[in-house]
């Protein structure tokens, strides 16, 4: 059993929980205090579970008893364990209330193809549950989901290297801080080119995240542990003086909630320099200040259309980033990739300058949005679809490239557009050009010109045809 498969099995429970009334979020968030019992068994990881509470425990009841035990268990992992067990359990409350609906999904997971399961990774298995889950439109969960194919990119051009701190403060369920330990992971062999010292400072140190949610928080958890991941993951807002600590950073790839703040307060964070309710903002101001001041530190941020263009503070961030950053590259991305439709975004990519002045000279954009096609479920984004952005990002000389999708505009042009980084488009060929159209005026007159040359030739030709009838 493959683990396409597996997934698909998995979710499929979810229709067994519609009577309870649970949502699909939820049934995730269910079936991670599930399969962490069972994936800690296949691992030989129990030892970090009392044995009152192992999976044979929970497989061994049934009825109403399986239900108490079930919820005796979830409240004594989330308060007595320490570690990630504490973490992950820490406030749980089951909202299944059928005892013969949890006992259906104990015993499926436990029937699964296990051997198969770990064979081709219980990382994945996991993943390709949150993918299923952000790609229901009614789990609501699409917010915490960039698609894998973007964060692959994203994580390419960027190139964590081992030994670097990488960051994302709004983690979601760690997308970009797997990909990232994915992509060191296969430069050095697994892991197994790099000292001791360096291999445990990857799995321990090396990738780290913040996230808002509970119950997203909890699978990020379990998904990092799942990935061999221990860097820390704390519960918490970026945006609060808690993120004041998240700094030093070599690496940053995230993906920021879009919006504003409830009741459009700002940012409760008190050493930024530009206070603003719009969150992007918020979480650009973060993420530049978050890196080290190197020459070598970088990011790359999923940004709305908005942050591109918001005058009064948006405007001096944008001008604050360009100084202490050198902003090289923006991507336009095309629409319907997220779960708004119509949302129109971007990636910046930007490295931390030395100093906080006259780090951007020029900025290139890649247009992937105009005259692309409509992108969703039936049509997904495919990695195919960033190879000539890729090959551009990565020409040693970028003015070399022929592209009509690739431009570039100096800091004085940019500057000249009152700071605007809305930028790049090309033509869209299905929107009529007004400028290519005939002038009216000069249309309508030629046109009774020619109407008068008509009207002459059609009167010679009734004279000619009167002359020959007299001639008749």
């Amino acid at each position: 059993m493959t683990t396409q498969e597996i997934v698909s099995k998995l979710w499929n429970l979810c229709n067994v929980l519609r009577d309870d009334g649970i949502t699909y979020h939820q049934y995730v968030t269910e079936l991670t205090y599930i399969l962490f019992l069972k994936m800690a068994k296949e691992t030989g990881a129990e030892s970090q579970i009392p044995e009152a509470y192992h999976w044979d425990s929970l497989t061994a009841k049934s009825g109403i008893e399986l239900k108490k035990f079930y919820k005796e268990l979830l409240n004594h992992l989330g308060e007595s364990c320490t570690g990630r067990v504490r973490e992950i359990y820490q406030g749980a409350a089951t909202n299944i209330d059928e005892p013969k609906n949890l006992e259906k999904i104990i015993t499926t997971i436990d029937g699964l193809d296990w051997f198969s399961a770990r064979e081709e990774g219980l990382g994945n298995l996991y993943e390709g549950l949150l993918e299923k889950n952000a790609n229901e439109k009614k789990s609501g969960a699409g917010q915490y989901f960039t698609p894998r194919v973007l964060i692959d990119v994203m994580t390419r051009l960027v190139k964590p290297q081992p030994k670097e701190r990488c960051n994302d403060p709004a983690c979601g369920t760690f997308g970009f801080m797997i990909a990232a330990h994915r992509y060191v992971a296969d430069q050095t062999d697994d892991f197994f080119d790099l000292d001791a010292d360096t291999a445990a400072f990857e799995r321990t140190e090396a990738f780290t995240g913040m996230e808002l949610v509970h119950d997203t928080h909890r699978l990020a958890l379990m998904n990092a542990m799942l990935h061999n991941m221990e860097g820390t993951i704390t519960l918490g807002d970026t945006l609060s003086n808690l993120g004041k600590s998240m700094r030093g950073y070599d690496v940053v790839l995230t993906n920021p909630p879009f919006g504003t703040k409830k009741g459009g307060e700002r940012a409760t964070r008190d050493d930024f320099t530009y206070t603003t309710s719009n969150k992007q903002l918020n979480f650009l101001q973060h993420i530049y200040r978050s890196l080290n001041a190197d020459g070598k530190a970088r990011a790359a941020v999923v940004l709305p259309d908005n942050v591109l263009f918001a005058d009064g503070e948006g405007e001096k961030i944008r001008i604050d980033l360009m100084d202490k950053c050198n902003l090289h590259t923006v991507l336009r991305l095309p629409t319907g990739i997220f779960y708004a439709q119509g949302v129109k975004t971007n990636v910046l990519f930007f490295t931390r300058g030395r100093t906080d002045k006259g780090n951007t000279q020029e900025v290139w954009f890649y247009d992937l949005r105009t005259n692309m096609p409509s992108f969703g479920k039936t049509n997904p984004l495919k990695t195919e679809h960033f190879a000539d952005f890729e090959a551009a990002f990565e020409a040693a000389d970028r003015r070399a490239v022929q592209d009509e999708r690739w431009s570039v505009f100096t800091r004085e042009q940019i500057a000249q557009k009152g700071n605007s980084l809305d930028l790049g488009l090309i033509r869209d060929d299905s929107m009529v050009d007004y400028d290519d159209l005939p002038d009216p005026i000069e249309s309508g007159e030629e046109a009774i010109a020619q109407l008068e040359e008509a009207v002459d030739l059609l009167q010679s030709v009734v004279n000619e045809l009167k002359a020959l009838s007299e001639v008749d």
